[in-house]
């Protein structure tokens, strides 16, 4: 802000599950994420808060994209929209772990591109745990960071089932990111349905 000199304005691209999901409104609804703008913002804040999609599910705000011209690869981007690189590193998050998600999840959205599940799908990402495993590569072993995909299926966000990707898909995912991605030796698939997970792991 202090670069761009004085600024007016924060835009938001909060969307109504963020909304229901982030705050008990009007009601005994549990406050189910954390990590969403929604009312974390400082009461002293001297800018004026816009948000445009506030009331539309995602799906409406890939219409109203489409609509107004945007080009598909950005309306139809996994995540859309959904939870950025720091979210999606589940501990510490450094400059070589957002390095190495950036690859995985670059592979698993070729690999859906090429296999034609790309569209099929409500979300899609690549999560980076905490954990690490045991491998073996070559003749040595390794001692790695353990990934997960996540797909779901899903029109309105608030329930969603996981994707039913062909396993020679994952397959082929986990044998490119395992074998080009220094840093993993491990990649699961995420099988949960919302509720009781979420859509998101953070």
């Amino acid at each position: 802000v202090e670069e761009c000199g004085k600024c007016d304005f924060l835009l938001q691209g909060t969307l109504y599950p963020d909304v229901i999901e982030s705050i008990s409104y009007k009601g005994p609804s549990a406050t189910i994420k954390t990590h969403h703008n929604v009312g974390g913002l400082p009461a002293t804040m001297k800018l004026k808060l816009i948000e445009p999609l506030r009331e539309l599910f995602k799906d409406e705000v890939r219409e109203l994209g489409i609509a107004l011209g945007i080009d598909e690869a950005s309306v139809w981007r996994h995540p859309f929209p959904g939870p950025g690189l720091a979210i999606r590193i589940l501990g510490e998050v450094t400059p070589e772990r957002v390095a190495i998600l950036q690859e995985a999840d670059a592979i698993m959205i070729e690999e859906l591109y090429s296999s034609g599940h790309y569209r099929a799908i409500g979300q899609a990402f690549v999560v980076l745990l905490p954990v690490k495993s045991v491998g073996v590569m070559g003749d040595g072993r390794t001692y790695e960071n353990v990934a997960c995909v996540r797909c779901v299926e899903t029109t309105d966000y608030m329930t969603a089932d996981f994707y039913h990707l062909p396993f020679e898909v994952m397959g082929n995912m986990s044998s490119r990111i395992i074998n080009e991605v220094r840093g993993i030796n491990r990649l699961c698939y995420d099988i949960s349905s919302k509720p009781p997970a979420t859509i998101e792991w953070e």
